[in-house]
């Protein structure tokens, strides 16, 4: 059964657990608590294919940029989320895109650009052209949702999973390929 790992990465308070949260126990939380780290499994159907995903919720403040970096490079697929409310939020993208880069040494790497909060639509800071303009500079997909009405929380992972899927990425297909020989040495 494949497992994919899928790692939320985002500003503070943009909304990453809240995704989470609704995607698999299907409930909206409406107090925000700083996340530092959060694990989470859910086993789906994607494609009349039975997949679990391991989805690592990460802290937003800089001060767990270490801890953030370790779970980035373990990462098969990453959400990058931030708020439509939110101009700073969306402006500190490129940073988190940065770091996965970094810490995954590889231009191809399954990522979903997400923009949260759409119901609250009169507050957007952010407008959609933007979002999609920065979405097809780094060749990824864009969607907007919404944690509270559950506005395309499903097809987020669901599509995460299938970039993974399409890239060769995943913990399951690592088993599934041929292994480097290794190189002898020998000491006389």
């Amino acid at each position: 059964m494949p497992n994919f790992k899928i790692v939320i990465v985002g500003g503070g308070g943009v909304g990453k657990s809240a995704l989470t949260i609704q995607f698999v126990h299907s409930k909206f939380i409406e107090v925000y608590e700083a996340t530092i780290e959060d694990s989470y499994r859910r086993q789906v159907e994607i494609d009349n294919e039975v997949h679990i995903l391991d989805i690592l919720d990460t802290a937003g403040q800089e001060e767990y940029a270490v801890i953030r970096d370790t779970h980035l490079r373990s990462g098969d697929g990453f959400l990058v989320v931030f708020s439509i409310t939110s101009r700073e939020s969306f402006e500190e993208i490129p940073k988190f895109v940065d770091q996965i880069h970094k810490a995954k040494e590889n231009d191809k790497i399954p990522v979903v650009l997400v923009g949260n909060k759409s119901d609250l639509e009169k507050q957007r800071q952010v407008p959609t052209k933007d979002a999609q303009k920065y979405a097809k500079s780094i060749k990824c997909q864009y969607v907007e949702t919404s944690a509270k009405l559950r506005v395309n929380v499903e097809e987020i992972f669901f599509m995460i999973a299938r970039e993974i899927q399409g890239s060769g990425g995943g913990l399951s297909n690592t088993r599934d390929r041929p292994r480097p020989k290794k190189k002898r040495c020998i000491l006389l």
